[in-house]
């Protein structure tokens, strides 16, 4: 029978609703926050790509959920690194009604963000946000894939004191949530541990995260004679602290964590960094078994986006797998059926077997400790 003009356009509009539900119902949104504009953009960049990665990965083999085969979206969102713009990005996915969320990249920003997330019943994945108030604010939605700070404060100042043999140390914090928390685990690990060794901090300095003349800090330290400086922060500020620390001749050993532990050191140092000189430990890491997958990843990553991994890469394209390993075990993307199996998942990434502990952060948490030779990072230490 034929339908007239009057009956044919809500058949249509009908049927057009229709079809949207069932795109809609079809597509698993995630989101994804990194600083991919400011200083460390080319940082945020590569935890982005990470979780690119895996989206193409999981699209090309297809996901099947519940009998139901979906199509991941990634939602990338830029939070410059400042907590004000992460809470307003996370606020910005919970009306996007994104299934889950992987990142933030900074503490800073990962922090505040949290609570949003948390009230709106959204599971989070930090692949690098370390301070560990992140994971103390009793929230159930908060994970997060690598090493936390005092995991990493203890490691490198067991390598100061243990390795290094360093004396006389003098911290720099860049005032940052990130900063703070590794500067005030080493200096707590170094006052538990220096009486044996001797090792004390003779100086402690602070400067900010966008901070680039560090002349009135550098001479305070040098005048207290150290042996080491020890720095809280990221690779965009101390390439040019190393630089202006040759400039003043203080041609002492340069120690900090994942921050400034990228390839774009040398860069940003420029001729200013010895070989050696620089030690830092990535919140991350493999061990011997593992080491096929993490350099199969490097080596897939490069063939795709035409760059090295940075830093963090590997652990955002892991939690996202995580993710989505929670939904397809749940049956369901739906973030409070699949919230209860993210917390008591065991999944085998390229970093290594994840699986968290009743805070939300990952267990047995390995760390990789690095040096700088001819411009290149050489791995000296994988520790827990």
């Amino acid at each position: 029978m034929r339908m007239t003009t009057s009956k044919l356009v809500p058949a249509l509009a009908l049927a057009c609703a229709a079809t949207g539900a069932a795109q809609a119902e079809d597509v698993i949104r995630i989101g994804h926050v990194a600083a991919t504009t400011g200083a460390i953009a080319h940082l945020g960049k590569d935890n982005e790509n990470g979780a690119r990665m895996a989206v193409d990965e999981l699209n090309a083999k297809g996901v099947v959920i519940g009998g139901k085969k979906y199509k991941i979206v990634l939602q990338a969102e830029d939070d410059a690194a400042d907590p004000k713009q992460g809470t307003v990005v996370a606020q910005k996915l919970v009306d996007a009604r994104v299934n889950g969320v992987i990142g933030h990249e900074t503490s800073g920003t990962t922090i505040p963000a949290s609570r949003i997330y948390h009230d709106a019943g959204i599971p989070q994945i930090s692949p690098s946000a370390s301070n560990p108030q992140y994971t103390r604010q009793h929230f159930n939605t908060a994970f997060r894939n690598i090493a936390n700070d005092e995991q990493l404060g203890a490691a490198l100042a067991r390598y100061a004191m243990q390795n290094v043999k360093a004396k006389r140390i003098a911290v720099v914090d860049d005032r940052t949530a990130y900063g703070k928390g590794l500067v005030d685990e080493f200096v707590k690990n170094i006052k538990r541990g220096g009486a044996a060794s001797g090792t004390s901090v003779v100086s402690t300095q602070y400067t900010n995260d966008k901070a680039t003349d560090f002349s009135a800090i550098l001479t305070a330290i040098k005048a207290t004679k150290p042996d080491m400086v020890f720095f809280g922060g990221m690779d965009a500020v101390a390439g040019p602290m190393l630089r202006q620390m040759k400039q003043l001749a203080i041609p002492i050993k340069f120690m900090g964590g994942d921050g400034m532990c990228s390839d774009s050191v040398p860069r940003l140092a420029g001729e200013a960094m010895s070989d050696g000189q620089v030690i830092c430990a990535e919140a991350g890491g493999v061990e011997p078994s593992q080491e096929k997958g993490m350099a199969d990843f490097r080596v897939a990553y490069k063939k795709k986006f035409g760059i090295d991994v940075q830093t963090y890469s590997p652990y955002t394209y892991d939690a996202l797998m995580t993710m989505v390993e929670a939904m397809q075990k749940a049956g369901s993307p739906d973030p409070a059926k699949y919230l209860p199996v993210l917390a008591r998942i065991t999944h085998k990434g390229v970093t290594g077997n994840i699986t968290f502990d009743e805070r939300g952060d990952v267990q047995d948490g390995v760390l990789t400790i690095y040096t700088f030779r001819n411009a290149k990072r050489e791995k000296l230490a994988v520790v827990k």
